[in-house]
């Protein structure tokens, strides 16, 4: 568990940052008002934050695949889960007080708190959980909502035997069952929301949890004002209070630009910014301000390649772009030492991880030495052609991501000089959507991460397979990941899905299927220094529970 703690009192920034604050009109900030007068008055308990963020996402179904780092913010406060999992991993009670399982792992037995309820009543009992787990494996495939990618694949059923217990069985062993119900996705959701249409799911206003805030209003591409639920008497240990929230009401409030956020606060305005940048990084740490920047558990920062289309069909393409990035000049020019190179196509924060760097290290003597061999020949406008075709790429940034389009700059250059032609595309977060998320099967190169639950649910993302993503577009046509993704599923022991998991990693930066460019710092967070006690869990999204602002 990472605490984020009050910096010491700092002078005021000079120059652009405010300069910036000029532009925080009180339109800007309508309904945003400042947290520390009212919580001063009370030494630490009650009053407002106010957090500002890049955009509200484009759905709020808490079950869509597509849902991202903006609406798992305000998720975080409004749902419960099963089991709390810290940002090592470390696994602990939550709405699960306690579980056991067989020894083959293919049956687990859930013993829930008494007490619980969702904020519009309902009982969060056995038959609450079977819901939910039937919901997150299954989805609802008629209102088009799909199950959570990382679920466990083998799921077969869950059964209330009483009011407080569910048993859970699947067709084969299921080593990660447990640390998934801490996974983002694995939100705790009132069953009778559950039954409710596609259309009522996407209404924030009717997405009913059982956590510390409730929705109090919500104004799309706007704001969410959320209240503390006071009867609230069952969060997890692990963050350091169990009862109802200290802080009253947090307003989550759209700002697209990150200067804006930044100052306003530094000069009081608010007292959270979301993703700052890395150069204002530097200068906030130096200023002595609290700034958090995690690496959760999950994979790097990186592209998915499109094994379907034309130019990554080609597995030497694909070996010549992961030996043409410069990922230390990457880090060097983007970021600052927060921030580090990919090693595989996970962060190191995963348990199991392994050290495949070498698979993809910059190499651009051996990245030419590919396409030469492959046939690739220079045209008088210095692109590389094959058969009428040019080495011709679109990368198109991640919006959810601050730094993505400098990234992709820096790389285009970078690929450039071995002949490639690059271009780099940005949109906003609703345009991407339409564009690019649901035009995955036909992007050459999709820039990802993905925080996950447990290392043995993350080869459901490579196939298609039990409704899997398919990130590479290879179906279930290389046998390799075919078996290990079966093998690291259904292990009992760890040690043996440990060399699988390392096995596969190798294999699929071998095949240049995964691009890993950084260890994705994911959800940076600026912070007042009188903001106390931000705990942020293994996906990296803050929650303020056990938060006070003085």
């Amino acid at each position: 568990m990472t605490i984020i703690r009050a910096a010491r009192r700092v002078r005021p920034f000079r120059g652009t940052l405010v300069a910036a604050v000029g532009l925080i009109t009180a339109a800007a900030l309508a309904g945003c008002g400042s947290g520390s007068s009212a919580a001063g008055a009370s030494g630490g308990s009650g009053g407002s934050v106010t957090f500002l963020l890049d955009s509200l996402g484009s759905t709020w179904v808490p079950n869509s695949a597509s849902f991202s780092s903006f609406q798992g913010n305000v998720f975080s406060q409004i749902y419960d889960k099963l089991v709390y999992v810290d940002d090592t991993g470390k696994v602990s009670p939550w709405i699960a007080q306690s579980w056991e399982n067989n020894k083959d792992y293919t049956e687990f037995t859930l013993h829930l708190k008494p007490g619980v309820t969702f904020s519009d009543g309902e009982k969060l009992d056995a038959a609450a959980v079977v819901a939910n787990l039937d919901y997150w494996a299954k989805g609802q495939p008629d209102k088009g909502i799909a199950p959570i990618g990382l679920f466990p694949k083998s799921y077969s059923g869950a059964t209330a035997v009483d009011d407080s217990t569910v048993k859970v069985t699947f067709k084969t062993p299921t080593l990660g069952f447990i640390p998934v119900l801490g996974y983002a996705g694995s939100a705790l959701y009132a069953p009778k929301a559950i039954q409710g249409s596609a259309q009522d799911q996407a209404d924030l206003a009717k997405d009913i949890g059982s956590g510390p805030y409730t929705v109090k209003s919500w104004k799309a591409d706007d704001d969410v004002v959320l209240e503390k639920r006071k009867d609230y008497s069952w969060g997890p240990a692990a963050i350091g209070n169990t009862g109802a929230a200290h802080i009253a009401q947090i307003t989550y409030k759209v700002n697209a630009d990150p200067a804006v956020r930044t100052a306003a606060v530094q000069s009081g305005q608010a007292q959270v910014a979301y993703n700052p940048t890395p150069q204002q990084i530097s200068d906030l740490k130096a200023q002595g301000f609290t700034v958090y920047t995690p690496v959760y558990l999950g994979f790097s920062y990186g592209w998915a390649l499109n094994t379907k289309t034309p130019l990554f069909s080609d597995e030497k393409v694909r070996q010549a772009v992961q030996h043409g990035i410069d990922r230390e000049e990457i880090i060097k020019t983007v970021y600052t030492p927060d921030w580090k190179a990919a090693r595989s196509f996970f962060n190191d924060t995963v348990p199991g991880v392994a050290d495949e760097s070498a698979e993809f290290a910059y190499d651009p003597t051996q990245a030419g030495q590919l396409l030469q061999q492959d046939g690739w020949t220079k045209g008088s406008d210095g692109v590389l052609t094959k058969g009428g075709q040019k080495l011709e790429l679109t990368l198109y940034a991640n919006p959810y991501l601050p730094t993505s389009k400098q990234v992709d700059q820096l790389i285009a250059t970078q690929l450039g000089k071995l002949g490639f032609k690059v271009n780099v595309q940005a949109y906003d977060v609703i345009t991407y959507g339409d564009k690019v998320k649901q035009n995955a099967a036909n992007v050459a190169a999709y820039e990802t991460t993905r925080s996950i639950g447990d290392a043995s649910t993350a080869a459901n993302v490579f196939t298609d397979a039990n409704q899997g993503e398919n990130w590479f577009n290879l179906g279930e046509s290389d046998k390799t990941i075919d078996r290990l993704r079966d093998s690291i599923a259904s292990a009992t022991d760890p040690a043996q899905r440990d060399k699988d998991l390392a096995a596969l990693q190798q294999h699929v930066l071998q095949q240049a299927y995964y691009i890993p460019i950084t260890q994705i710092v994911q959800r940076p967070l600026l912070t007042s220094p009188k903001l106390k006690d931000v705990v942020e869990d293994s996906t990296a999204f803050p929650k303020f529970a056990a938060a006070t602002i003085g």
